[in-house]
């Protein structure tokens, strides 16, 4: 049989056909814009990821025997605020990931009504990307809009709504809204309450693995595919990408570098780190995950090249950095503020360290650096959390560099296993197809039969000490320079 997997990002729908054994058919990818109404803010209209999925799969399905397609999945970008009426039309455009609109509702979720119970309520604490936040912005800023909201949903839930009619969620994109009670998997009342929305209002509650419902006869219509295929509720692109890295059980590890950077942590336990520095959702293999999320990753190596170099030849700037563990210029990758672990939207980008005889190289090299000691920064509330890790998996467009992986490797001081294929979230979704309807028994059998190991990088000992040095100092720069970026904003 045949298996989809969606992935909605950002910048564009990736669509993927599976066999059955996990072989990958075709993929087709779709673009769709970004909007910035106002400084901090960006925004999609949900009907262009519906109107570019529809046509991505007409032509993913183009040249496939049709009747042998049983199920189709999603892994997709989190925390986005889609809000319907009552007859199910979208209201306003959907408030993104990484909108910052929300710090005032932020403050007063973490202040007045207090992180301890926050955390107590959903395992988790404000931070500007989450749902909750930005339902309070529309309270406020919206009101005629929020008084006509009849379900309040998340991005990928929003197509698997078209496709299937039914207003659903699953556990592991549902738990970054802060609406979610992770530890029991349900919707937390008193998160609905101090937000002002009823239960009635929020989708239905699946298991990533879950079987949804079916398409409807009108899409099958359209894609000429059989009523029978089931739609599965999917999981957030984190969740969903570790599974497309096998990335389940108990202490497996993933650093994904795309746009955002995450370090994603499973375990069969559920866990809370005191500080809420690291995010504690539900994993789509039906246990938890611990994740570190930095909202700048690949994204500061695509700005630093495309926007201040002017180059697309990423490869060759890389080429000319020979001296690992040695620079003296520091980058902190704050572009857009930062979420782990520092939770701090005014955080900002900052290179230090120059000096007359500092080359573009170097200025390049510490970008990579920058991102590999951020994601470092949450590594070390794991481990203070006394959880032991040896090896990561590794995926994201950043991951297809080997200077990118060697540094990761060694400023982590980890093991980086580089998967066969690094198709992240929709592998993952199409992997959650295939276990939903059947063909894989559970989400640990369909990751041990299909992701395969090809490579991995050993971290070498004198470089590892070498940016462990390195790392006790960039830890510094972020707290020294705090209080400016509270001014310069």
């Amino acid at each position: 049989m045949l298996y989809i997997g969606v992935d909605l990002g950002t910048s564009a729908v990736k669509l993927l056909l599976m066999e059955g054994d996990g072989t990958i058919q075709k993929i087709v990818s779709r673009e769709y814009p970004l909007y910035f109404p106002n400084p901090g803010w960006s925004e999609q209209s949900p009907e262009d990821w519906y109107a570019q999925s529809m046509e991505g799969l007409k032509e993913l399905l183009a040249d496939c025997d049709r009747s042998q397609v049983a199920g189709i999945s999603f892994g997709g970008q989190m925390h986005g605020l889609v809000i319907l009426d009552q007859d199910d039309q979208v209201i306003r455009p959907a408030i993104l990931w990484n909108d910052g609109r929300t710090q005032e509702e932020c403050d007063y979720l973490n202040g007045t009504i207090g992180k301890d119970k926050l955390s107590e309520y959903t395992a988790n604490i404000a931070f500007a990307g989450f749902t909750a936040p930005k339902l309070l912005w529309v309270q406020k800023h919206e009101p005629e809009n929020f008084a006509r909201i009849e379900k309040i949903m998340l991005p990928k839930d929003y197509l698997a709504y078209r496709l299937s009619g039914v207003h659903c969620t699953d556990v592991s994109d549902a738990s970054g809204m802060l609406l979610f009670d992770v530890k029991n998997r349900c919707w937390s009342k008193e998160m609905l309450d101090i937000c002002g929305v009823r239960e009635s209002q929020m989708a239905q509650i699946f298991e990533s693995y879950e079987v949804v419902s079916t398409l409807l006869p009108e899409i099958a219509k359209e894609l000429d595919l059989p009523e029978t295929v089931k739609v599965i509720a999917g999981a957030g692109d984190n969740a969903a990408a570790a599974v497309g890295t096998g990335t389940v059980g108990d202490g497996g590890c993933n650093i994904s570098l795309g746009t955002s950077g995450t370090i994603f942590i499973s375990s069969e336990k559920f866990g809370v780190d005191k500080y809420n520095a690291l995010h504690a959702f539900a994993h789509a293999d039906g246990h938890y995950h611990l994740m570190g999320c930095m909202l700048s990753a690949a994204s500061c190596n695509k700005w630093w090249m495309d926007e201040i170099i002017g180059t697309k030849d990423y490869a060759a700037e890389q080429a000319q950095i020979t001296k690992l563990g040695e620079n003296h210029v520091f980058y902190l990758p704050y572009l857009m503020g930062e979420r782990s672990p520092h939770n701090n939207p005014n955080a900002r980008a900052t290179f230090i360290g120059m000096t007359m005889d500092t080359t573009r190289a170097d200025m390049t090299q510490a970008v990579l650096e920058g991102v590999a000691f951020a994601l470092r920064d949450s590594l070390e509330v794991a481990k203070s959390l006394g959880i032991q890790i040896e090896r990561t998996k590794i995926c994201g467009g950043g991951a297809k560099s080997p200077l990118w992986k060697k540094i990761i490797a060694n400023v982590l001081n980890l093991k980086v296993d580089v998967i066969e294929s690094e198709e992240g979230p929709g592998l993952g979704g199409a992997m959650l197809a295939a276990v939903g309807c059947g063909e894989y028994a559970s989400v640990e059998e369909a990751a041990a039969k299909i992701v395969r190991v090809i490579d991995t990088i050993e971290p070498d000992e004198e470089l590892a000490t070498k940016y462990d040095a390195r790392y006790q100092q960039f830890k510094q720069i972020y707290p020294t320079c705090k209080p400016l970026f509270d001014i310069i904003n």
